[in-house]
């Protein structure tokens, strides 16, 4: 069985006959999409996207930061550049 990563479902059919209220009752929460019992899709507003890639962008400035913390360094004098 497949673990669903929404409060929300609903179905296909049910999404293309009320996409709008759908996505209004959302609000900032995803909906998993089901296909047969099983999730196909996940809708999520714009919203909730954006705060998503900008925890993705964070994630991956931390990993670059520590993959970086060890070294090497080069040394610059501030009144050179």
């Amino acid at each position: 069985m497949q673990t669903i990563h929404a409060e929300k479902t609903v179905s296909v059919t049910e999404l293309k006959r009320n996409f709008s209220a759908i996505l209004s009752q959302a609000e900032d929460n995803p909906v998993a999409v089901l296909n047969h019992n099983k999730p196909e899709a996940y809708l999520l507003s714009a919203a909730h996207y954006e705060k998503l890639l900008g925890r993705l962008e964070d994630l991956e400035d931390i990993k670059l930061v520590q993959e970086r913390s060890g070294g090497p360094f080069v040394e610059v004098d501030i009144n050179e550049l």
